[in-house]
């Protein structure tokens, strides 16, 4: 993987099954309940880059992609 691959905050809620829909992955974010790295993150189009923590429905998720 090249340094600089990113994924959206909503794409990677999506791709792991947290979420059904970018929808569902918007109203998440936008109610606070995902931090990003520890801190709360209420921008979908975050991106996230290898290593990066999200927490979210109990459960931390590494970012591997």
């Amino acid at each position: 993987m090249a340094t600089d691959e990113k994924i959206k905050l909503d794409q990677f809620l999506k791709m792991k099954g947290i979420v059904e829909s970018g929808g569902q992955a918007k109203v998440l974010i936008q109610a606070g309940e995902v931090k990003v790295n520890g801190q709360v993150e209420t921008r979908r189009g975050r991106k996230l880059i290898k290593g990066d923590r999200v927490f979210t429905m109990g459960e931390y998720i590494k970012v591997d992609v």
